[in-house]
């Protein structure tokens, strides 16, 4: 009779799972990029060597809801002033006949908003704050639709 003893089963079902657990984290941190590496060349291969922005332009002109959309929204933006050590509501309203969809802001101080919102179908509030000693121009986006 032979002195060595043979593995239980769950001895060796737990080699096995800590093989697996080793193997996904390897996956994970890229060690086994293979996947991602095939993925990337099957997307090249479709995109036949094309920058962006003659992606862009052919979806553009490709009919569908991308092309037609487009058409659709516009973004106005109107330019102000906050002094410093102060806040005020500002407003934002769209074009004749567009509804606004969406708002905010851009600065070149301190400024930060406390509330952004709808006034109505075509206008954005937004109720911003200087926190700087000195003025700061604000300029301010509505996205429009129709």
């Amino acid at each position: 009779m032979n002195g060595r003893k043979r593995p239980s089963p769950a001895l060796v079902l737990a080699v096995v799972a800590l093989f697996v657990s080793l193997s996904g984290t390897a996956v994970a941190a890229g060690v086994v990029p293979l996947a991602t590496r095939a993925l990337s060349a099957d997307n090249a291969k479709k995109l036949q060597g094309q920058t962006p922005a003659a992606i862009v332009a052919k979806a553009a002109q490709t009919p569908g809801p991308a092309s037609s959309a487009a058409g659709l929204v516009a973004v106005k933006q109107a330019g102000d002033a906050l002094a410093g050590n102060s806040g005020r509501e500002f407003m934002i309203a769209c074009d004749g006949g567009k509804k606004v969809i969406s708002g905010g802001f851009a600065s070149d101080g301190d400024v930060i908003a406390f509330d952004s919102r709808p006034m109505s179908d075509a206008a954005w509030g937004m109720y911003l704050a200087n926190g700087g000693d000195g003025n700061a121009n604000v300029t301010l986006y509505a996205v429009c639709m129709g």
